[in-house]
Parts: structure tokens; C-alpha cells; sequence
């Protein structure tokens, strides 16, 4: 007797499960860094399979694909609509708790005729850490002129 095909390409299974316990607990990490997070519950995964996990988890909806500006993919366990900031030194990325963006949404609607169905936005900056260090670097450079 053969069986039904799976129609549900998303199983849960041990590995997706540590994935996902490792993202959100996670800072938007890139596929290596959950694979060293996820590497020191399960000590046998592979990198390939991390990275097909998280492609189908994506396209899934589970979790969120993060492509910003030119970096690697970030991936990010919520998945309610949320914006981010990203250091444009270290690479590091945060959720941005940002309710008005939807107001401007509304607004780009009305003002266009358009349905809108997506949208990005990308804030960049430097980072509180980023920022103390090139602070110390400059007073360190300003002490060796002196």
C-alpha cells in the first residue's frame, strides 16, 4: 500500500524545534551563528541543514527573512510586523517598536490608489557599543598627539 504524500512540508522535528528555541533567543543571527548556537544542543546538524530549515521555516511563515542592506540574511523568530535598525559599523540589528509606520502606510495608500502589500524600511546607524568604541579611539588618538 503506498502512503499519502505529505502535504505539509513543515513537520515539526527535533532540530526545527532546537532551531527555533535558539532564534528566539537569538539578536537576528545569520544562518552560521544559529548553526553554532543550534551545533551546541545537537551536535551532529550540519550547516546545509540549518540553512534549508530556515529557507522552508521562512517561506512558511514561522519565521522572518531578514535581507538588509548589504549583509548576510538575519533571521528573526517574531514574526508580527516590526521594523529594525541595523549598525552600519558592527552589523548588529534591533527591532524598532515603530506604530506610526502604519499611519504612513495608510496615508501612501489613500494618496496613491495603490493596494499596498508590502513595504520596507531600513534604519541604520551606529550602535551605543560601536559608538564608545570609535569615542575611545579618538581620545586614544587625540592622547598620542599630545
Amino acid at each position: 500500500m503506498n502512503a499519502a504524500p505529505d502535504l505539509n512540508p513543515f513537520r515539526p522535528t527535533k532540530q526545527r524545534q532546537v532551531m527555533l528555541e535558539e532564534l528566539a533567543k537569538a539578536n537576528h543571527p545569520t544562518a552560521c551563528e544559529l548553526y553554532e548556537r543550534v551545533r551546541l544542543r545537537l551536535h551532529r546538524i550540519g550547516l546545509g541543514t540549518i540553512y534549508r530549515n530556515l529557507e522552508l521555516m521562512a517561506a512558511s511563515g514561522i519565521i522572518l527573512k531578514l535581507e538588509v542592506g548589504g549583509s548576510q540574511k538575519r533571521y528573526d523568530a517574531q514574526t508580527e510586523p516590526h521594523y529594525h535598525i541595523r549598525c552600519s559599523r558592527c552589523g548588529l540589528v534591533e527591532n524598532i517598536d515603530m506604530h506610526v509606520i502604519q499611519n504612513v502606510i495608510a496615508a501612501a495608500s489613500r494618496k496613491t490608489a495603490y493596494n499596498i502589500i508590502g513595504h520596507h524600511i531600513e534604519f541604520t546607524g551606529e550602535c551605543p557599543k560601536c559608538q564608545r568604541k570609535a569615542r575611545n579611539a579618538c581620545l586614544e588618538q587625540e592622547r598620542s598627539f599630545v
